[in-house]
C-alpha cells in the first residue's frame, strides 16, 4: 500500500518523496543514504534506510526486490530499538502478504502490533505510537482478508480506524472496511460508511496515497450501485471525485496516479455508455502510462480500449488493443504480483479476463481467408498458453516455469506421432475446443454451452465420480463432456491413428479425470492412453530409462497431525517393492529432513509418495504430509533444488497416491499442477482424489509392472493399470480407478 508511515528516530530518513509521488527517486536517495550510513558504521541508518527502499519498492510493485531488500533486515533487527523493529516487521509482513506467504505475513505483524502496543516501546521519547499502532492494524486487515478470513479483516479495519492519529490511514482502513462491506453483500452497513468516507476524504491533503484512495472509493461507490443499492452517490458524483483525483495527481506531478485516475474516469464513462469519451480519456491514461514505463498499468488501460473498440464493433482494432494488453502482462511475468497494490488485486477480475476475451474476440472474428483462419487459432492457442503460465505464476507469486522446455507440438510431430493435444477453452457463452493432430494444421470445434452450464455438468460428474458406486449415473453425467470434447474428433482421430491424448485443460474442466469421460459404449480410458499437461511447454521429453529404474518410497500408515492413518500404504509399498529396486521410509522416518537426506545421497529416477496432501487453488494450503509437518508446494522446490545440486539428473516420475484436491475449491486442481511444476519431474502421477482401499495398492503394482517394460509409455502404463481395476468387479467403479492422472511428460 501506500507509504505513509515515518519513525521518529532521528537516523531515519522520512519517506516524504513517495507521499509525493516520487518514488523512483526516493529510492536512489535512500540508497545513497544507505552507503552513507555503511561508511559512518550506523547500524540504525543502515537499517532504517534499507526498510525505506523496501517501503518505495513496494509502492512500485517490486515486491521480489522489497522482499531481498528486507531479508538483509531481518537477520539484525531483533538487536534494534523497537521504533525501528515495529517499522521493520511491518514492512516484512506487506512484503510477504503479496508474494503470497500469508502465515509468515500475519506472524510478522502481530508480532510488530505487540512491540507498538508494548509499554517498553520508548527508545524515541513516546510511548505507545497510535500511528504505529493503526498502520499495523491495518496491514493485519489485509493479510486476514487474503487469508479469506473477512471476519477478523473488519475487525482489524475498524480498529485501525478507531486507532489512527493519520486521516489517510484511518480512511485507507474505512475504505478496506467498506470494500469487505460490499463483497460480502452488507449493504446496509456499507451505505452507513460511505456517508462518513465522503466527509472525510475530500479534506486529505494531497498525495499519491489521497489519489489513491479517490479512486479506491469511487471503485467501491460504482460497485455498490451495481448492487441496486438504495440512497447511492449518482455516477456524476463519482465522476467528480475521480476528476478531483485527476487534478490532485496532475498537481503532484505524479504521472503514476494521474493513469491511474484517467483510466478510471474513462472506465466510468465507459459503464454509462458514453464511449467516445471514455475512449479519449483511456487513450490519455494509457499514454501517460508508457511515457512512465508503467506497463503494470498501460495493460489495463490496453484492455480497457480493446473492450470500447469492440463495444463499437471495430474487431480488427479491438483485437490489436487487446493482444498489446497481452504482451504487456507477459512482460510483467516476473512481476505479475505487482499489479495495482494499492487497489485490492484479484487476478480472476483484472488478469484472467484479459486472455479469455482475446482469445473470444480471435475465435469468433470473421475471416476472408482459410490461412488467417489458421493464424487466428494459433493465435488464440498462444493466448491460452499464455493465460496457463499466468495462472501458474499467480499460484506461486513468482515466475514458475523456467529452465530447457520444448513446445508439445515439436513432441508429437517428431517424438510422438501417435499423440494428439486437445485443448478446451471455456468462454461465457460457449466452449471451444482446439485439436492438434501430428503434422497436422490446427483444428477447431465448439458447443454452444453457457460456462454456468459446463460448470455445472462438472460439478454433477465429479459428485457421481466420487460419491457414486452406480456405474450409469456416472456413465450418464459424463457423456455430454465426451459430446462437447471428443465426438466432434472422432474421425480425425481414428484417421491418424492416434494412441495417446494429451489434454491441456481449462478451468473447472481439470477436476474431473479426463479417462472415465463415457461415450455410450466404453470409457475415453479403453480406448487411449491419457495425459495431462498444465501447458503447451514441457521439460525436455525422453523415454524412463528402464535400466536404472529404482524408486525411493515414502508414507504414512499411522494417524498423523489430525490426519487419518492410511491403513493400505503397507501394502502399495510392499507391491511397488517387488516391482521396482526400492528404498523405503515409513512414518518415523519419513520426516521432512530424512526425506531430503535421501533425496540428495542417491539418484532415483522414481519418487513415490503414499501418503496425504492436498491441492488447492491457493500455495499455502497445497502440502505433502510427512511425519513431523506437512510439506508445502514452497518448499518442495527448495527440497528438490538442493537434491539438483547433489544429482544434477531429473526426477522422471514423481508419484503422489494419496493426495486429493480440496473439496469445494473449483481451481483446485490448480495446485496438482502447481505440484507439478515446482518439483521439476518430467512427470507426476497423482490422485484427484484420495481412495484409501486395496485398489491403490493393485493399481500401483499394475503401474509399475508395466512401467517396467521397455516399450510401454508411462501414459500406457497408467491406462493397463487403469483397466486392471476396471474389469476386476469389486473396483469397476470410475470412483476407485478414474482418479489418477498423468501430468508432464507421457513418453
Amino acid at each position: 500500500r501506500p507509504v505513509t508511515d515515518s519513525c521518529s528516530s532521528p537516523h531515519y530518513p522520512r519517506p516524504v518523496a513517495t507521499g509525493l509521488g516520487q518514488t523512483e527517486n526516493a529510492i536512489a536517495t535512500w540508497q545513497q543514504a544507505t552507503t552513507t550510513y555503511t561508511q559512518a558504521n550506523d547500524p540504525v541508518g543502515i537499517i532504517g534506510s534499507l526498510i525505506n527502499q523496501a517501503q518505495a519498492m513496494q509502492a512500485l510493485g517490486l515486491y521480489t526486490q522489497a522482499k531481498k531488500t528486507l531479508d538483509q533486515v531481518q537477520g539484525t533487527l531483533q538487536t534494534q530499538p523497537d521504533s525501528i523493529k515495529v517499522m521493520g516487521l511491518r514492512s516484512l509482513g506487506n512484503t510477504l502478504r503479496v508474494i503470497g506467504e500469508l502465515k509468515e505475513s500475519q506472524k510478522a505483524l502481530q508480532d510488530s502490533l505487540a512491540i507498538a502496543r508494548s509499554t517498553r516501546y520508548a527508545d524515541a521519547q513516546q510511548l505507545k505510537s497510535p500511528l504505529d499502532i493503526s498502520a499495523t492494524l491495518l496491514s493485519l486487515g489485509n493479510t486476514t482478508r487474503a487469508q479469506r478470513d473477512t471476519k477478523a479483516a473488519l475487525a482489524f479495519y475498524q480498529q485501525a480506524a478507531t486507532a489512527s492519529t493519520s486521516p489517510i490511514t484511518r480512511t485507507q482502513a474505512q475504505l478496506n472496511q467498506l470494500s469487505v462491506l460490499i463483497d460480502t453483500q452488507q449493504a446496509g452497513a456499507a451505505t452507513k460508511l460511505v456517508a462518513q468516507i465522503q466527509t472525510e476524504i475530500g479534506q486529505l491533503p494531497p498525495s499519491r496515497a489521497a489519489v489513491y484512495a479517490q479512486i479506491n472509493f469511487a471503485q467501491s461507490l460504482t460497485k455498490l450501485r451495481q448492487t441496486g443499492t438504495a440512497n447511492t452517490l449518482s455516477s456524476t458524483d463519482i465522476g467528480q471525485i475521480l476528476a478531483r483525483a485527476v487534478q490532485q495527481a496532475k498537481t503532484l506531478n505524479d504521472t503514476r496516479a494521474e493513469a491511474y485516475a484517467l483510466g478510471y474516469l474513462g472506465n466510468l464513462y465507459e459503464q454509462t455508455q458514453q464511449l467516445s469519451n471514455a475512449q479519449g480519456l483511456t487513450e490519455q491514461a494509457l499514454l501517460i502510462a508508457q511515457s512512465a514505463n508503467a506497463s503494470d498499468i498501460a495493460y489495463r488501460w490496453q484492455w480497457q480500449l480493446g473492450r470500447l473498440l469492440k463495444a463499437q464493433g471495430k474487431l480488427k482494432s479491438a483485437i490489436s488493443a487487446y493482444s498489446e494488453a497481452v504482451n504487456t502482462l507477459q512482460s510483467l511475468r516476473s512481476d505479475l504480483v505487482s499489479i495495482d497494490p494499492e487497489v485490492q488485486f484479484s487476478f480472476r477480475e483484472e488478469v484472467e479476463p484479459v486472455y479469455r476475451q482475446l482469445v473470444d474476440l480471435l475465435l469468433q472474428s470473421p475471416q476472408a481467408e482459410e490461412e488467417s483462419d489458421r493464424q487466428n487459432l494459433i493465435r488464440a492457442r498462444s493466448v491460452i498458453e499464455s493465460l496457463q503460465l499466468a495462472e501458474l505464476d499467480n499460484f506461486f507469486r513468482a515466475a514458475c516455469l523456467q529452465g530447457q522446455i520444448v513446445q508439445i507440438d515439436q513432441v508429437i510431430d517428431r517424438d510422438d506421432p501417435t499423440a494428439a493435444v486437445i485443448y478446451p477453452i471455456i468462454l461465457p457463452d460457449r466452449l471451444e475446443v482446439i485439436l492438434k493432430l501430428p503434422n497436422r494444421p490446427l483444428m477447431h470445434y465448439k458447443s454452444a454451452i453457457a460456462q454456468d452450464e459446463v460448470e455445472k455438468a462438472i460439478d454433477t460428474l465429479r459428485r457421481n465420480l466420487t460419491t457414486s458406486f452406480l456405474v450409469k449415473r456416472a456413465q450418464d453425467s459424463s457423456r455430454p463432456v465426451y459430446d462437447w470434447l471428443i465426438r466432434p474428433a472422432e474421425e480425425a482421430l481414428a484417421h491418424s491413428q492416434i494412441k495417446t491424448l494429451v489434454f491441456v485443460l481449462d478451468g473447472v474442466l481439470r477436476n474431473v479425470p479426463m479417462a472415465a469421460l463415457y461415450d455410450g459404449q466404453q470409457y475415453l480410458v479403453q480406448k487411449y492412453s491419457i495425459a495431462l499437461t498444465p501447458g503447451l511447454q514441457l521439460l525436455a521429453p525422453k523415454s524412463l530409462e528402464r535400466r536404472e529404474l529404482k524408486a525411493l518410497t515414502a508414507g504414512l500408515t499411522q494417524a498423523r497431525l489430525g490426519f487419518a492413518p492410511l491403513s493400505n500404504v503397507a501394502n502399495e509399498v510392499q507391491e511397488i517393492q517387488s516391482e521396482v529396486p526400492s528404498t523405503v521410509i515409513l512414518d518415523r522416518e519419513f520426516t521432512s529432513a530424512n526425506f531430503q537426506d535421501k533425496l540428495k545421497s542417491v539418484s532415483f529416477p522414481v519418487v513415490h509418495l503414499a501418503t496425504h496432501g492436498q491441492f488447492s487453488s491457493q500455495a499455502d494450503q497445497t502440502f505433502i504430509l510427512t511425519w513431523d509437518a506437512p510439506l508445502y508446494v514452497k518448499q518442495l522446490d527448495n527440497v528438490l533444488r538442493d537434491r539438483n545440486q547433489n544429482q544434477p539428473k531429473a526426477i522422471e516420475l514423481l508419484v503422489l497416491s494419496a493426495c486429493q484436491t480440496a473439496v469445494g475449491d473449483k481451481r483446485a486442481a490448480l495446485g496438482l499442477a502447481g505440484v507439478a511444476v515446482r518439483a521439476g519431474a518430467r512427470s507426476t502421477l497423482a490422485s484427484l482424489w484420495s481412495i484409501n482401499d486395496r485398489s491403490t495398492s493393485i493399481l500401483m503394482s499394475e503401474f509399475y509392472r508395466e512401467l517396467a517394460k521397455t516399450n510401454v509409455s508411462k501414459a500406457e502404463a497408467l491406462r493397463q493399470a487403469q483397466l486392471t481395476l476396471l474389469q476386476n468387479p469389486q473396483f469397476k467403479f470410475p470412483l476407485y480407478w478414474s482418479p489418477f492422472v498423468l501430468v508432464g511428460n507421457w513418453l
